[in-house]
C-alpha cells in the first residue's frame, strides 16, 4: 500500500487510524515516527489518529500529529491522569469512564492475552491494585482497536513493532485484535517507504 492509496481510502469521515507501537524505539527511528505523524496530519483532513498515550512510539507519533493539529488526536488511557503532563490530545478517554463490565466483547477479546487473562475479571469487577492494573493496559489496547458502544472502532492500524520479536507484549496484543477483527494494519516495513 502506498501513502496515496492509504490516504484516498482512509481519509474519510469517522475514520480512526491507530498510530502506536513499542515503547523502545531505536534512536535512528525516533524522527521517523514523528515525521509520519506530522506527514499524515498534514496530508489528510478527516481521519482521527488514536493512541494509547504510552512512552516511546505513541509519544513520537502523537507529537508529530499535534505539531499540525491536536484536535485530530484521540488517546485512550488505562486510568484517569495517565501520563497527563505529556498528553497533548484534544480528546482523552479513560477506562474509568467506560462501563467495561457491560461490554462482553471487550472483556472476551482482552482475555485472549494469556499473561493477563486471570486479571481481567478481577479488574472488571472493580479490584484495583498494582497487579490488576496490568489488565487495564490490555483492556485499553483492545478498546483502541474494536472500540465500545461509546467509542468507535479503528479503521486501520499503523504500528512501530520490534521486528526481531514481532507482535509481542501490548503492541502485539493490539495487532492481534486488529487481525482478528479484520482491521487492516501495517508496520514500519511498509510506512518507512512513505517517508521517502
Amino acid at each position: 500500500m502506498t501513502l496515496n492509496e492509504f490516504i484516498s481510502t482512509f481519509d474519510t469521515e469517522n475514520s480512526i487510524v491507530l498510530l502506536e507501537g513499542k515503547r523502545n524505539v531505536l534512536p535512528e527511528d525516533q524522527k521517523k515516527l514523528y515525521a509520519l505523524g506530522k506527514l499524515l496530519a498534514s496530508r489528510t483532513s478527516k481521519m482521527i489518529f488514536r493512541s494509547g498515550n504510552a512512552e516511546g512510539s505513541d509519544q513520537f507519533f502523537s507529537d508529530g500529529v499535534t505539531a499540525v493539529d491536536n484536535k485530530r488526536l484521540q488517546v485512550i488511557i488505562p486510568y484517569s491522569g495517565h501520563r497527563q503532563k505529556t498528553n497533548k490530545a484534544y480528546n482523552t478517554i479513560s477506562l474509568d469512564d467506560i462501563n467495561i463490565a457491560a461490554d462482553r466483547e471487550v472483556v472476551m477479546q482482552s482475555k485472549n492475552n494469556k499473561k493477563t487473562e486471570k486479571l481481567i475479571d478481577k479488574f472488571v469487577a472493580g479490584d484495583r491494585n498494582k497487579f490488576t492494573i496490568k489488565a487495564a493496559y490490555i483492556i485499553r489496547d483492545t478498546i483502541k482497536a474494536i472500540g465500545t458502544d461509546e467509542v468507535g472502532p479503528a479503521s486501520f492500524g499503523i504500528f512501530y513493532d520490534d521486528l526481531k520479536s514481532p507482535m509481542t507484549g501490548g503492541t502485539g496484543h493490539t495487532m492481534n485484535v486488529c487481525e482478528q477483527n479484520n482491521i487492516p494494519l501495517i508496520d514500519q516495513r511498509v510506512w518507512f517507504d512513505w517517508l521517502r
